[in-house]
């Protein structure tokens, strides 16, 4: 996506070397396997003079490749190269480190796969740490366990612990150095988040003000020539809570905005600069009004891996926007041939690898069966007892937003 003059690649190549590691915003995901991969090379080599900065780095770079990209084999690499820091370690800090680090692999193995037991481990494991000497280091393990916090009240959607967690968040804030500017900015977006969620969940006015002055900020502080793909977490979080007022309001203005703002996020890079981040865009997206059927399938051919809860969020979702045309048109064949595609996905038991997946097409095949009950005779129902199955699965796998979408079904399933 960006084209290097030879000052910028100087500019470029000192930055490579350096400890802020937001220069790889700029990079596509093909380099930065490839930084990573050097890195590892690098670290490894008997000649190594620093290993232990080495195999931190080097888990750096595969965590950002698989933030990206989704690559389970990218998650276990930077867990492997942090586990070798942890080996390379001489100080009671460096292995403390090393092990916050194995730990934030962790919790972003949990934000793409979810397995709600994996915030519980953690959290465990962080408890049996010694207690950090080194004020930075207890920064970033105070910063960790807010984080991990935060994602267990999302997945409880208790309004109460999300605010108490935001809190956290914001503590956990002001002790990280300002040069880890990184992991201040990884706080701020979730604390945004948790705030626009609680707010969202309790209505209270007061929250969802609090989240849009932090969006704002954030917006205003990651620089679209520096910064892209952290200014379009910003924005897509902007337009996901402009299109919940809009929904909540019924304000087609404000469903407007949303829609710009997604449109803004969508521009500050291509897809296959970071995959999983415009994909997500194209869900949020999707979730408020329909998109192209091909922009979608697009979506899903970048998250089309088991497991993923963004995949199987938008495989759900293209599944739903392909039904309602069917269904518009009057088309019965159609409609007979996605119930055919999904019979056959969700003719084999789901496991805990692809819970999430079957949780997605159960949803799907209750949506289908309910619009070809109003073209055709056809039985309706266990479609409430289907629809529960998929939410608890769903709930199970670590993914609340999919379940809601099974509940929010359940519903219309009960007029039937």
């Amino acid at each position: 996506m960006f084209e290097f003059g030879r000052d910028l690649r100087r500019l470029f190549e000192k930055a490579r070397d350096s400890q802020d590691l937001g220069w790889l915003e700029l990079v596509g995901l093909n380099l930065v396997e490839s930084e990573a991969r050097t890195q590892s090379t690098d670290a490894g080599r008997v000649s190594c003079a620093r290993p232990y900065e080495a195999w931190m780095r080097a888990a750096s770079l595969w965590r950002e490749h698989a933030r990206r990209s989704g690559s389970q084999d990218s998650l276990q690499r930077a867990e492997q190269a942090g586990r070798d820091a942890s080996r390379a370690a001489q100080t009671d800090d460096q292995a403390m480190r090393a092990a916050i680090d194995v730990g934030n692999t962790c919790m972003l193995a949990f934000d793409l796969y979810g397995a709600p037991y994996r915030l519980n481990g953690l959290l465990e494991s962080m408890k049996r740490l010694p207690e950090a000497r080194n004020p930075e280091t207890r920064a970033e393990l105070l910063a960790l366990t807010a984080r991990l916090k935060a994602r267990q009240a999302r997945i409880a959607q208790d309004a109460t612990a999300m605010t108490e967690a935001a809190n956290l968040l914001a503590a956990a804030m002001q002790d990280i150095r300002p040069s880890d500017n990184h992991i201040v900015e990884d706080l701020a977006l979730d604390r945004a988040a948790l705030s626009l969620e609680a707010g969202l969940l309790s209505r209270d006015a007061q929250l969802l003000d609090r989240a849009g002055r932090e969006l704002r900020v954030l917006v205003e502080g990651a620089s679209p020539d520096e910064r892209p793909v952290s200014r379009a977490r910003a924005l897509a979080l902007c337009g996901t809570g402009m299109s919940a007022l809009a929904a909540v309001a019924v304000n087609d203005d404000a469903g407007d905005q949303a829609s710009t703002l997604y449109d803004a996020a969508a521009d500050q890079f291509t897809a296959d600069h970071s995959p999983l981040d415009w994909a997500s865009i194209v869900l949020l997206k999707a979730e408020s009004g329909p998109v192209k059927l091909s922009v979608l399938a697009q979506a899903q051919r970048l998250t089309d891996r088991p497991g993923l809860i963004l995949g199987a969020m938008i495989r759900e979702r293209l599944m739903a926007q392909s039904i309602a045309e069917a269904d518009a048109n009057e088309d019965i064949p159609a409609l007979t041939r996605l119930e055919s595609q999904l019979r056959k996905r969700l003719s084999s038991p789901p496991d805990d690898a692809t819970a999430v997946e079957w949780a997605s097409d159960q949803i799907s095949l209750t949506r289908l069966v309910m619009v070809l009950s109003s073209h055709l005779t056809y039985p309706t129902a266990d479609l409430g007892m289907a629809l529960f199955e998929a939410a608890d699965a769903a709930n199970l796998a670590g993914a609340p937003a999919l379940a809601k979408r099974a509940r929010d079904l359940m519903l219309a399933a009960k007029s039937l």
